[in-house]
């Protein structure tokens, strides 16, 4: 655990405000979901809620189908981190955060399909000259009308677009995974 230094009060509610901040670095939006854990020394940890997190063994095999059925490397997000990653860039790619452009996509519930001419969209945060990991599609999961993270296909070493079925493959399986994720 890091410590911050900063102190806040319980108010008569038994209300605690999460500084600026710190809701800042942690992508901490209001009405954002948190977990709340104790344990015997007295610490209370909040830590973000992610319903798809706690699916990462499902939505890995979620992500092995995708795989298989185009070839190229799939990681599913929740709405900041990488939590599964099917292919072969799994070591590169898994818990790591997701770029503010992959999350915005998800955000504005919309698909992202690359297109040759396009600039490329990193999939990860930290990116640097030598990083080379790409969306080629972002798909948003949405379970009763939440957005709750996002099926990405990443571009392979050619760098082509997205075919039409594989466009279709990953369309149709966020719409089973999350009518999945529903029930």
């Amino acid at each position: 655990m890091k410590a911050t230094g900063i102190v806040r009060r319980i108010d008569d509610l038994g209300r605690v405000v999460i500084p600026k901040e710190i809701r800042k670095t942690m992508r901490l939006k209001e009405g954002a979901p948190l977990e709340i854990y104790t344990d015997k020394d007295g610490e209370i940890i909040f830590k973000k809620y992610s319903p798809i997190g706690e699916l990462s063994n499902y939505v890995g095999v979620f992500s092995e189908i995708i795989n298989k059925s185009t070839g190229k490397t799939v990681a599913v997000a929740d709405k900041d981190r990488i939590i599964a990653v099917s292919g072969s860039r799994k070591k590169e790619l898994l818990e790591r955060r997701i770029t503010k452009e992959i999350e915005n996509f998800a955000e504005e519930r919309r698909n992202y399909i690359y297109k040759i001419g396009d600039p490329r969209v990193h999939v990860t945060e930290a990116a640097d000259e030598s990083d080379d990991l790409y969306a080629g599609m972002v798909c948003p999961i949405l379970v009763e009308g939440d957005v709750i993270g996002s099926i990405i296909l990443l571009l392979d070493d050619s760098g082509a677009a997205p075919s039409e079925t594989e466009v279709q493959i990953l369309t149709t399986s966020t719409q089973l995974l999350a009518r999945q994720l529903e029930s």
